[in-house]
């Protein structure tokens, strides 16, 4: 049981809920340029498996790491964080 604490965690904004038990979130992360120096933001994109479809476009929620559960999905939404205004 311990393993499952050990899965890679992420925060991010969902951005897609049309699908059926699944959502896009986007993780935002920042990256040194290598040349200027400036701090870039960077967006990943990650499908996530949300089974109740507790979570809505804007919400910000936390997504762990699972076991490949379609060609895309790899995530699944561990909870929402803040709700959309």
């Amino acid at each position: 049981m311990e393993a499952r604490n050990l899965r890679k965690t992420k925060t991010g904004t969902v951005t897609s809920a049309k699908m059926a038990k699944t959502i896009v979130v986007s993780v935002e992360r920042k990256v040194k340029h290598p040349l200027y120096g400036r701090v870039v933001k960077r967006y990943s994109k990650f499908y996530a498996h949300d089974e109740q479809a507790q979570a809505k476009v804007g919400d910000i929620v936390k997504i762990a790491e699972t076991r490949p559960l379609s060609k895309l999905k790899r995530w699944r939404l561990v909870g929402v964080i803040t709700p959309a205004k």
